[in-house]
């Protein structure tokens, strides 16, 4: 793979990770301030019905007619325009929802479609992967630390009002990234569509992908899949509720902190290529369900009556590069080795589809 093909690559995975920690982080505290705290549980749970259209998109016209770098720039440059309205609604909750409802739909098609594309220039996923997709957790923390130490302060002065999790402006800047991405999309390397328009499984069957997991999925890939449904149920309460708690505990740099967890991802990341060369993918797949137990515990004991016991949230937060990386990262490798290239597409899809669709929304 050239150099510069790894460079695009990597700059794709940066600024599509970093538009979703932009925003998608704040959201919570953002909807309490302006008084919509009673459907905060609903719009996060927009995430999963929008990941169950995500395969549908991806799998009726990425993988068969339009090539994936050109859908992946179409939905980020529309996604930006509907961020922008999204942080006009102050008002009315029910806009409010529908407007990020319709943008989650065009966004969470773009997270397979990125994993496609990068899949699909590599050589070696193993190895390569994890290196590129590291890139994509650097973007997540970038937002995070320019939210509380460079935006707060141009944007809010020495003495705010409100916290910048309260505020639109984590959504502006997601906007400008998604603007940003969208045009940088369509120099990305070329991934036509790898899909036969006359496939095997028609209408939304074939498009989830279930007619091939039918016929071609192994047991062992069952578990994984029910195992990725059943860590995803939790993981909708911390998406939704944490940024929400740590402002209420008058955290100092709330969406800041909680970029730690995606620090402790960069260095399990780096490890990961190692680890699936010297031992198997059950074995990694096992230590990051274990991890995201241990997580929970932790979280369980993370507060008492005198309000939040840090070190546990902190050992929390702390936890979810393991918990991350050794199971949805490996799993994205290992789901993409079990199939055939021109069915690769759609079971990343399927994938998003159990874990941030129908998952989320059990959350």
């Amino acid at each position: 793979m050239k150099q510069a093909v790894r460079i695009q690559l990597s700059v794709m995975m940066f600024l599509q990770y970093f538009i979703w920690g932009a925003w998608w982080v704040t959201l919570g505290a953002y909807m309490i301030r302006l008084g919509f705290g009673d459907i905060v549980g609903r719009t996060y749970a927009a995430q999963g019905l929008a990941a169950i259209v995500a395969p549908l998109i991806v799998g009726f016209i990425a993988d068969r007619y339009v090539p994936a770098e050109r859908m992946l720039g179409a939905l980020h440059l529309v996604g930006a325009v509907i961020l922008a309205c999204l942080a006009n609604i102050q008002t009315d909750k029910t806009l409010f929802y529908i407007t990020v409802l319709t943008y989650l739909i065009t966004f969470m098609p773009t997270l397979p479609l990125a994993n496609a594309i990068t899949l699909h220039a590599i050589d070696n996923p193993s190895r390569s992967f994890p290196a590129i997709r590291l890139f994509g957790t650097i973007g997540w923390i970038v937002a995070g630390l320019m939210l509380s130490f460079v935006v707060a302060n141009i944007a809010l002065g020495s003495d705010p009002q409100f916290t910048i999790e309260q505020t639109a402006y984590p959504i502006w800047l997601a906007a400008a990234a998604a603007g940003g991405l969208g045009v940088f999309a369509f120099t990305l390397p070329a991934t036509p569509p790898r899909a036969e328009k006359r496939l095997s499984g028609k209408g939304i069957i074939g498009a989830l992908g279930l007619d091939v997991v039918r016929s071609k999925a192994s047991g062992a890939f069952w578990i994984f899949i029910v195992s990725s449904l059943l860590i995803s149920i939790p993981l909708s309460f911390y998406y939704g509720y944490t940024n929400a708690f740590l402002v209420d505990q008058q955290t100092a740099n709330a969406v800041a902190l909680q970029s730690l967890g995606q620090v402790s991802e960069v260095g399990f990341l780096l490890l990961l290529p190692f680890l699936l060369i010297r031992y198997s993918f059950k074995a990694v797949l096992l230590v990051g369900m274990l991890a995201w137990a241990v997580r929970y515990f932790f979280f369980a004991f993370g507060y008492d009556d005198a309000g939040a016991v840090m070190p546990f949230i902190l050992l929390g937060i702390v936890l979810h590069g393991v918990c991350y990386d050794f199971f949805f990262v490996a799993g994205q490798i290992s789901v993409d080795k079990q199939f055939p290239e021109a069915l690769r597409g759609r079971m990343q899809s399927f994938l998003t589809f159990l874990t941030l669709g129908i998952g989320m929304l059990i959350g």
